[in-house]
């Protein structure tokens, strides 16, 4: 994949996978992404357009009017998102709608990736502001610029430390053995079975 994206070795890689449509925030990353000046990074903004070709060229049209056309690359739907997410030091959700569970966010974790995820819906479930990644008001270019910022400052250790949170959190809460006992917990409850605790 690092081939086929054309990502140079050693330069980091923020991801911000999802479809292209709107409320995935596509436009809050390049804003962002232009709001920091780095020229040192690349962004991956993967997902496929299906059919909404106006839209992905209007995302070209911001990316170039920001002179942003060698950091941001639109790429289609991958087949092997463990991969790609392997291949980032940041995954972000900028979903400016809220997310019943915004899969992103739990997968990335899984997988040891820092986050930045907005501030509503699911995310808030997920992410552990400061320890397994970072919320950012929707919308707010300039927060998830700073949160970019300070992703890419984190030392090997802070990487490691954050990476090892994450993993616990997703393996802990978010496991389908976990979410299955959490459901029959439920269905307990309302039956009677025993109970609330």
């Amino acid at each position: 994949l690092a081939t086929d994206w054309m990502l140079p070795d050693g330069m980091p890689v923020i991801m911000l996978p999802g479809r292209l449509t709107r409320w995935k925030g596509q436009p809050v990353v390049i804003d962002a992404l232009g709001k920091l000046k780095r020229r040192d990074i690349r962004c991956l903004l993967v997902g496929g357009a299906q059919g909404r070709d106006d839209y992905r060229a209007e995302l070209e049209s911001m990316i170039a009017a920001r002179n942003l056309n060698e950091i941001v690359r639109l790429v289609d739907h991958c087949d092997d998102m463990p991969a790609a997410y392997m291949l980032t030091d940041v995954v972000i959700s900028a979903s400016t709608d809220p997310e019943a569970f915004g899969r992103v966010i739990a997968e990335a974790q899984a997988l040891g990736r820092p986050v930045i995820a907005t501030d509503h819906g699911g995310a808030k479930e997920t992410v552990i502001p400061g320890v397994t990644g970072w919320l950012v008001p929707p919308g707010d270019a300039d927060a998830l610029a700073a949160a970019i910022e300070k992703v890419l400052s984190l030392d090997s250790a802070q990487r490691s430390t954050l990476a090892g949170k994450a993993i616990a959190n997703v393996r802990d809460n978010f496991s389908k053995a976990t979410m299955c006992a959490k459901t029959l917990d439920v269905y307990d409850e309302v039956l009677g079975v025993r109970p609330p605790a």
